[in-house]
């Protein structure tokens, strides 16, 4: 990568970045540093995205160009529709833009009914279905969790949480985007978000990439791909000329 390509990869990253604090820990100290991160110097990232808890304060510190997401049946995924409904109305109510929700990757049986629940409980916002890929890792139980997500509505199809020992890979990446990709009714409009271990530029150009392969260049836009992270900025901010403050201390 030339320095011109690395100064436009950092660009577009920050652009397309939900930044990111999902600790148990979490206070709202945190968050008022994390919204005050999300708009830096060179430019503010696509979101924020947080607990429900913290959802309505990190509203209250952004403006209307930085959305806020916060994460419903996380990080574990359960099947249990009544939680995952309550995280989502909870989002909701608090004003937040987008709700990533975590697909019962243990139970597809209760997948269908669990994410038409969050859909219908979160209708108008966008909506990112956390497929946890490094979970499933069969190319086969991932390609399914697509297609059951893409069925109810997904907006944008995430890789992972974070939380599990294999996050965002390249294979899996594939795998997101040929789904959204050879899906005709989705294809102009769904999203794609890799997350979790995404901590230089050079990582996130492999993203960049990927999805400009897949779903053109018209796709790499905040509209349709984020990549979630909080250590990336660092890498951002250095690339375009700010050694920046430390990250907020996050498993992505």
């Amino acid at each position: 990568m030339t320095h011109d390509e690395l100064i436009a990869t950092a660009r577009t990253a920050l652009a397309c970045l939900d930044l990111t604090s999902l600790n148990d820990n979490d206070t709202t100290a945190d968050i008022h540093k994390l919204c005050a991160r999300a708009q830096g110097v060179h430019g503010h990232t696509a979101a924020v995205c947080v607990w429900p808890r913290f959802a309505k304060l990190a509203r209250s510190l952004l403006p209307d160009s930085v959305a806020v997401a916060a994460v419903a049946n996380f990080p574990d995924g359960s099947s249990n529709i009544d939680r995952a409904v309550r995280d989502t109305r909870e989002i909701v109510d608090a004003g937040a833009q987008e709700v990533d929700v975590v697909f019962p990757w243990r139970d597809f049986a209760a997948a269908p009914a669990l994410l038409a629940a969050v859909r219908q409980a979160c209708t108008g916002l966008r909506l990112k279905v956390i497929l946890e890929t490094g979970e499933l890792q069969d190319e086969l139980r991932i390609g399914h969790a697509c297609r059951i997500a893409l069925d109810a509505g997904a907006d944008f199809l995430k890789t992972s949480t974070g939380k599990t020992p294999v996050s965002a890979t390249p294979d899996a990446a594939r795998v997101l985007l040929g789904a959204i990709a050879t899906d005709a009714a989705v294809c102009s409009h769904v999203g794609f978000k890799p997350s979790g271990g995404i901590r230089t530029v050079a990582d996130a150009a492999l993203y960049i990439g990927l999805t400009r392969d897949a779903l053109g260049a018209e796709a790499v836009t905040p509209q349709r791909f984020r990549i979630g992270a909080s250590a990336l900025l660092n890498d951002i901010e250095a690339v375009l000329g700010d050694a920046g403050r430390p990250a907020a201390a996050t498993g992505y």
